[in-house]
């Protein structure tokens, strides 16, 4: 009779089965920490808005939008960070705004950035585009 020995004390199986398990646990904390770092996130308003450009003027045009009607006002924010108050803003969907700027460039070659203010009292960038 032939007696097998066995110097093993756990099974490869059993051993396969535990690194899985070590590797599952791992990868949810890992997740758990980095997504727990995202904190809370301000959500963003929905606002639609078009722009075109030509070579002396930048048109803007409302689109609407979920949050179009909780729009208090809108800015132009030219590069140097000064916001100037669209003052023909009149909360009406389709309503077109000419910027044509004395002090300010404007038209093709410039950038155009558009921030909205709504009744909440936030702030966020509408519209942001290098023409």
């Amino acid at each position: 009779m032939k007696i097998i020995k066995n110097d093993e004390a756990v099974s490869p199986v059993i051993g396969v089965i535990l690194m899985v398990a070590i590797t599952v646990i791992l990868a949810a904390v890992i997740a758990a920490f980095v997504f727990g770092m995202a904190g809370t996130t301000q959500t963003t308003k929905n606002v639609g808005i078009t722009a075109t450009a030509n070579a002396t003027a930048f048109t803007i045009t409302t689109q609407g939008g979920t949050d179009f009607n909780t729009l208090t006002k809108l800015e132009w924010v030219p590069p140097n960070g000064t916001g100037y108050n669209l003052t023909d803003f009149k909360k009406q969907v389709g309503q077109t705004i000419i910027l044509q700027g004395a002090n300010e460039p404007v038209g093709i070659g410039n950038k155009l950035t558009v921030r909205g203010t709504f009744q909440d009292g936030s702030q966020q960038v509408l519209f942001d585009r290098q023409y």
